[in-house]
Formats: structure tokens, sequence, C-alpha cells
């Protein structure tokens, strides 16, 4: 029990000084030796939790993911009218990204990385899918809670959803200036409302 708690404490340890240096320096000039050296540990310690620095980019992405994923998923628990949800969803998802800045940068250098590096590309995608089904799931569930019928598969709406996200975090990297805290709250309303109506037609 205690080497599995020392094992544990040590991957938190790498996976905040990941965040770090690849925040600092980018995802291709984090070296290993620079983000142990800022947990404290070996680069043998390193190496005991994960086989290359790609495995440890994707430990972080999981723990992002599911962060994400909890809170839309009580987002969409509440009684609360469906648009409303959404906007809240946004509201968290905003908040996340104005909590840790570094997030967005971190997560298009992935990107960018994965799309010319297929064998990360193939791995990010299978925790996109993931992500996507669970989000899907929700849907599904909040609609028959509901007693409505959507107007697309809920795999569509989960896609559809990412697709903003991503880009609404995108337009935040780039020109902060010009996205209000509130922008993407009411693209998810309009979108919601717009569901909606469809689904009611």
């Amino acid at each position: 029990m205690a080497a599995a708690r020392g094992r544990a404490g040590t991957r938190a340890k790498l996976l905040d000084a990941a965040g770090e240096a690849i925040g600092r320096r980018g995802l291709r000039d984090a070296s290993i030796d620079e983000i142990a050296a800022s947990a404290g540990l070996t680069k043998g310690a390193f190496y005991a939790n994960f086989a290359s620095k790609e495995e440890l980019f994707l430990a972080l992405l999981d723990l992002h993911f599911d962060r994400r994923l909890s809170e839309m998923s009580e987002a969409l628990a509440s009684d609360e009218d469906p648009a409303v949800q959404a906007r809240h969803s946004a509201d968290d998802f905003v908040a996340t990204l104005s909590a840790n800045p570094e997030w967005q940068r971190l997560f298009f250098e992935f990107a960018a990385h994965a799309a010319r590096h297929e064998a990360f590309r193939v791995q990010l995608v299978e925790r996109y899918r993931r992500m996507r089904a669970r989000m899907a799931e929700d849907y599904r569930r909040r609609a028959e809670e509901l007693g409505i019928e959507l107007p697309v598969p809920p795999e569509s709406l989960a896609l559809m959803t990412f697709a903003m996200g991503n880009g609404v975090a995108m337009e935040r990297l780039l020109e902060p200036d010009a996205v209000p805290d509130d922008l993407f709250g009411s693209l998810l309303e309009i979108w919601v409302a717009g569901l909606l109506a469809r689904g009611a037609s």
C-alpha cells in the first residue's frame, strides 16, 4: 500500500513538472531531464513511471479530460433547463481555461505534435473517442429524462461540442481581448435552443 502511494506521488510530481516545463519551453523542447529535475526526481524515476515523454503527455491529457467530463456530467445532472445547463457547462469550461491559461497552449501543441507523429495521433484520437462516447451517453441520458427526441445522434452532438469548445479555446489563445468570457456560454445556449426547436418541429 505504501509503495503504491509512493508511486502515485511520484507520478503526480512528474505530471505537475511536465505541465510547467511544457508551458515554459514547449512540447518539443521540454526534456525528460528537465521534467525529472523540476520534480526533484531522477531520470530513472521518470522511466520507472513512463516509457516516454509522449506517454507522460498522454497521461496529462487523461487527467484534464477526466476533470472536464466530470464537470460536464455534473452540469447535465441538474434539473435546470437544457439551455441553462449548456451555459453553466460552458462557463465551467471557460473558468478552467482562465484558471490554467497554459493549458490552451499545451493542448494545441499536443494536436500539432499528433499531426506529425502517427503513433501519438492514434493514442490521442483513442482518448478523444472515449471522451466523446462518455459525453454522448450523458446527452442520451438527459434527452431520455426530458422525454425529447434528439434531432441528430448524440455522438454527433458530442463531436459538435468538441468542435465548438476547441474553436473558442483557439480564439481565446490567439486574440484573448476579443473573446468575452460569456461567448462560449452564449454559443452553447443558442445551439441547444436551436436543437430543441428542431427536435420539436
